[in-house]
């Protein structure tokens, strides 16, 4: 499959999921889509760990150091799958992977070159053991364990949104 086939089949995927899906190109891009996405006087968590968290950061005005505290979390996250649409969360780097699952909207920031055309793909080409915590995330947090009835958010975020960068 070709880069361009594997983007397309990822935010094709990610959005029948009820996933928010945007592309861009560049870091002011990148700023400019996390300024329509992300509402500015939310308490948002971005760790700043990684250029694109760090160019991300000053934006949110309100910031929280703990993602116990955030209505928001904005992340770089590990990668995607394409054939599923779902993102790869990782503790590599002491990352606290429940920070996209705790607060009611993920903001999930997937680079180009780290989507995988499957789950198989995926653990081929993690070189050595894998990090000690994945996480595998497939839209927003939905269940239907109550009667049948389906809800949204009871189990993680109520909303996602993922710009491939």
């Amino acid at each position: 499959m070709s880069e361009a086939e594997r983007e397309r089949l990822f935010l094709e995927n990610a959005a029948t999921t009820s996933a928010g899906t945007r592309s861009v190109s560049g870091t002011e891009a990148l700023l400019s889509a996390l300024g329509e996405i992300v509402a500015m006087d939310s308490p948002v968590y971005c760790p700043g760990v990684t250029e694109l968290e760090k160019a991300a950061a000053p934006l949110f005005p309100v910031r929280v150091d703990d993602y116990a505290a955030a209505a928001v979390t904005v992340e770089e996250v590990f990668g995607g799958i394409a054939e599923t649409g779902t993102l790869v969360c990782s503790s590599e780097g002491g990352r606290a992977v429940q920070a996209g699952l705790l607060p009611a909207h993920h903001v999930a920031i997937v680079r180009r070159g780290r989507i995988f055309d499957t789950l198989d793909d995926f653990f081929a080409a993690l070189s050595g053991a894998p990090p000690t915590n994945l996480t595998l995330v497939t839209g927003p947090s939905r269940t239907a364990d109550i009667e049948l009835t389906l809800a949204i958010g009871v189990h993680g975020p109520e909303r996602l949104d993922i710009i491939l960068f």
